[in-house]
């Protein structure tokens, strides 16, 4: 039976319902170089980092790839954002109330985001560092999601295997970094569908979900991984 040791959340579009902010900031992005946002574009950068948020923008818009230009955009991004971010964050539906529950349970906790360190120490203020018995951030790691690196991090310095985490996501991005480094996930839709798979269980939002539900998710995504094995194994 999977043992569920540790819990690591997202925080865009997971804990804060923030995206609307990147949203503003990422229109006014494209206004400063000389362009438009199409929803088609803005869903492709949904979770990812700066790096290939960048790389995207300026394909987009028909510009040089300058490592230069696009690590000031970025700045200015990042920077704008964090403006957003001061004037206070709204919680995502139940996101806080199951926060409370892990403190008070004692349940190690990671906030696991592709944001840079600057920006989400600016987002923290609004959270509440106390949550977290760690933070690992987009520029703190060899390649941010969908790479698995941060959930790697995370539980590396919980001292923990990835397999006794539960990841909690949003977004196609961040789902496919936790279910590389091996978590099982928990997926709360908010600005894209995110497919469905064999270690993903789905909830429209995060109300009314407590340890205990933490802990039966892990339990049956376990389940479904050993069955899907012993499927292509046994073909008949």
């Amino acid at each position: 039976m999977a043992v569920l040791r540790a819990v690591l959340c997202d925080m865009d579009g997971t804990l804060v319902d923030s995206e609307k902010l990147w949203d503003v900031a990422m229109d006014a992005l494209y206004d400063r170089l000389g362009g438009v946002l199409t929803p088609e574009v803005r869903a492709s950068t949904v979770g990812g980092c700066a790096e290939n948020t960048m790389r995207i923008v300026y394909d987009d818009l028909g510009l040089p790839l300058d490592p230069a230009a696009m690590a000031a955009s970025a700045r200015w991004l990042h920077d704008y954002t964090g403006e957003l971010f001061d004037a206070g964050l709204p919680w995502c539906d139940g996101a806080r109330e199951l926060l409370d529950e892990l403190a008070g349970a004692g349940m190690p906790t990671a906030l696991v985001t592709n944001t840079p360190r600057m920006l989400a120490e600016r987002a923290l203020g609004s959270i509440g560092r106390h949550y977290f018995a760690a933070v690992v951030c987009g520029d703190e790691v060899p390649a941010g999601k969908p790479a698995p690196d941060p959930y790697l991090r995370a539980a590396e310095l919980l001292e923990l295997d990835p397999r006794w985490c539960l990841a909690v996501e949003d977004s196609p991005t961040g789902a496919a970094a936790a279910e590389a480094a091996g978590c099982a996930v928990l997926v709360v839709p908010n600005a894209l569908p995110v497919p469905a798979g064999a270690r993903r269980h789905q909830v429209a939002s995060l109300t009314g979900l407590g340890l205990a539900d933490l802990h039966e998710i892990c339990a049956q995504l376990a389940d479904s991984q050993v069955a899907a094995v012993g499927n292509r194994r046994d073909p008949s």
